[in-house]
């Protein structure tokens, strides 16, 4: 019986050194990405353009990011202004995303249904805003954008993964793209692909190596495939097959197929 459960819990507590973690708050870090959304897709969510409404949002998300500035203690960190200003080149991308999802995806019905309810967009939208943070010197700030948008999609992006112009994800469900991962234009995922390391076992000090492969323009790559090493390309213009398991580069204009399972099929 423990008579002092307080005490007991105390026990277990290991006091932190100071960092944001401690000071930020990550429902207030969702709430921010969610306002920089609807900011860069107000059309999506309201039926006419509200001063009011986007005075409110730059004001909201500007005080937060001050807060993010100021408890995150970065060197040189990206400013509020730059922020915004960046906002027309991050719409830039985001809408191509949507150009290739709606291209490729004879299920979509409009572009408003796109980014406003598939999970692959709602990814790559939080990916490309974690992206440019982290590129800005707020690494935690980021990270925790990614796993929000991992957590309401199972697809888990980090937002070191450089990923260019058009990136299309279908269904998406366990999708994984590693931090060192480059992504060309024009690339399609299907649910189940890892984009991976090949072997952590020197754990740290493999920090700030190439660990994750390239993909480089124009590929597709089917359900379940799996790609590891900092040193494997995939070559522009190729097709990875379903459940393809990929250790070294592929030249271009290549088709990789697993040879097919042998099925039986009896009479019940």
């Amino acid at each position: 019986m423990i008579e002092d459960k307080v005490a007991f819990i105390k026990s277990l507590y290991t006091p932190r050194t100071k960092d944001c973690s401690k000071e930020i708050s990550r429902d207030g870090v969702k709430d921010f990405y969610e306002e920089i959304r609807e900011l860069l897709f107000f059309e999506a969510y309201h039926t006419e353009f509200d001063e009011k409404r986007v005075a409110f949002l730059l004001a909201s998300s500007e005080e937060r990011f001050k807060h993010f500035a100021n408890v995150c203690n970065c060197q040189k960190p990206l400013i509020y202004d730059e922020l915004l200003s960046a906002l027309p080149n991050l719409k830039k991308l985001l809408v191509s995303d949507i150009e290739a999802i709606y291209d490729g995806d004879p299920a979509a019905r409009s572009h408003l249904e796109i980014v406003l309810s598939y999970p692959g967009f709602i990814a790559i939208s939080a990916h490309r805003l974690a992206h440019l943070l982290l590129k800005g010197g707020y690494p935690f700030i980021a990270r925790v954008i990614s796993e929000y948008a991992h957590s309401r999609t199972g697809i888990d992006i980090h937002p070191g993964a450089e990923i260019a112009s058009g990136f299309f994800i279908d269904h998406g469900t366990g999708i994984v793209i590693g931090e060192t991962t480059k992504i060309g234009e024009h690339v399609k995922l299907y649910q189940g692909v890892t984009l991976g390391a090949l072997s952590l076992k020197d754990g740290r000090k493999l920090e700030g190596q190439k660990r994750h492969p390239t993909i480089e323009d124009n590929v597709t790559i089917y359900a379940g495939a799996t790609i590891l090493g900092g040193t494997t390309i995939i070559g522009h213009d190729s097709i990875i097959g379903s459940n393809a398991y990929i250790t070294s580069s592929v030249p271009p204009f290549s088709l990789v197929r697993v040879k097919p399972f042998d099925l039986k099929i009896d009479k019940r």
